[in-house]
This record gives structure tokens, C-alpha cells and sequence, in this order.
């Protein structure tokens, strides 16, 4: 079934075993996918190939029956391994146009960007969204450029069409206005995977994208006019 994109991006868990408190990461995902969340990063820097593997097969096995894409952080050859929906890459990862090679057609490919020259030279790859990092400071990822701010995601949102993903300190707290300074989607770590309940903690953010909250996809928004 083909993935409508914009609409998979809004609510984004990427995992982070550090930060399950001592809960199994299926538990968390499967409560945070109940609750709404529309898209799963598996993110495993610490795993040996043979063990990445298997954890993102039996992590493809458990969200089929629900239809939320899967994706895989860095790896190529581990999303098509497991039949994963989507890769995000980095940009120290494989090249782009190389990924779009190697993966099937159906296959979304999101990219990072950490600087005005990252998001200009995007313009000219086959990505399918960006990843806007950080947006804010974090202590899950602390191998980053210093942080966009609200200034920074309008400038990017600007400059380009493409969906936008922010990451990167993103929380209930300062959600709604990552989102009115152009965001389509919010990328979320510890803010679901240490939440007390994984599930209500997806519900509010998903709550943030109804009608009746007044914001809107910037993506959509421009396809409109």
C-alpha cells in the first residue's frame, strides 16, 4: 500500500533504547502506535549488523497489522533487509542518489540537514522530506550543529517545498509552535519513549494536527495555492 507521506510524518517516534526506563522497546512502540503516533524511526547506533537486522524484521512483523511505515535510521542494506518503508539518512551516510539506486521506488527517503549549504544542496537530490536538526538542544543526540531555533525552521521552510520533519527537544510544551514556524511533522524521542504512557503522550501530539487547533501542514498549505 502506497505511504501518503505528509500525512505519516506528523507525529515521528524515533527510538532510543536509553530512554524506555527499563520497559522492552516493543511495549513503547506498540503503546505509542495506539495512541496515534504515524511513523516509527528505528534508530540503533550500538547494534552489530546481524542484530540490527533481526530486531528491525521482528519490528516490521509487529507494526504491519497497524499500517504505520517503518524506517530505518543510516542503513540501507538493513531497510532492505527487513522491507522497510522508508530509510533517513545522515550526512555522513550514503550518498542520496546512491540510496535511491538501491532502494525500491516505493521506498521514502528522508536526509538531515544542520546548515543553510545542507538544505541548498538537498535541492538537487531525490529526498522525499528533511529532517530539520536540531531544532532545539538535546541529550539524546549530542553530535550535532548548534541549534536551528524557530528562525532557523522559518528560513528552511522558505527556502524549499519539501516536507519538513523537526527534531531535535521537540515536546508538548513547544510543539504547537515548531509547527506555525513551518513544520509538517514532529519528530519525538524521549518525550514518548520516557513518558509514563507512551500512549496518551502520541494522543496530545497528535491532537496538535485537528482542524480545529488552526494549524495546519506547511506542505499542504503551499500545494493549496
Amino acid at each position: 500500500m502506497p505511504v501518503n507521506l505528509l500525512a505519516s510524518l506528523r507525529v515521528y517516534l524515533v527510538t532510543d533504547q536509553q530512554s524506555l526506563r527499563g520497559r522492552s522497546l516493543t511495549d513503547v512502540v506498540l503503546s505509542a502506535v495506539q495512541g496515534g503516533v504515524t511513523c516509527v524511526q528505528l534508530r540503533e547506533k550500538d547494534l552489530c549488523s546481524r542484530d540490527f537486522v533481526a530486531l528491525a524484521r521482528a519490528m516490521k512483523d509487529l507494526m504491519a497489522p497497524t499500517g504505520v511505515p517503518l524506517v530505518i535510521n543510516d542503513r540501507v542494506d538493513v531497510a532492505l533487509a527487513c522491507g522497510a518503508q522508508g530509510v533517513h539518512l545522515g550526512q555522513s551516510d550514503m550518498p542520496v542518489a546512491l540510496a535511491r539506486q538501491l532502494l525500491p521506488p516505493g521506498v521514502f527517503i528522508g536526509l538531515s540537514v544542520e546548515s543553510v549549504a545542507d538544505v541548498a544542496h538537498a535541492k538537487g537530490q531525490p529526498v522525499d522530506y528533511l529532517g530539520i536538526s536540531p531544532i532545539y538542544a538535546t541529550h539524546t543526540k549530542t553530535d550535532t550543529a548548534a541549534p536551528w531555533g524557530l528562525a532557523g525552521l522559518r528560513q528552511v521552510r522558505a527556502m524549499t517545498d519539501r516536507p519538513l520533519v523537526a527534531i531535535g527537544g521537540v515536546h508538548l510544551g513547544n510543539a504547537a509552535e515548531v509547527l506555525r514556524a513551518g513544520a509538517d511533522g514532529l519528530a519525538v524521542v524521549s518525550a514518548i519513549c520516557s513518558a509514563p504512557d507512551p500512549c496518551a503522550v502520541a494522543q496530545c501530539f497528535g491532537r496538535l494536527f485537528q482542524p480545529q487547533n488552526g494549524i495546519f501542514s506547511s506542505s499542504e498549505a503551499i500545494r493549496m495555492l
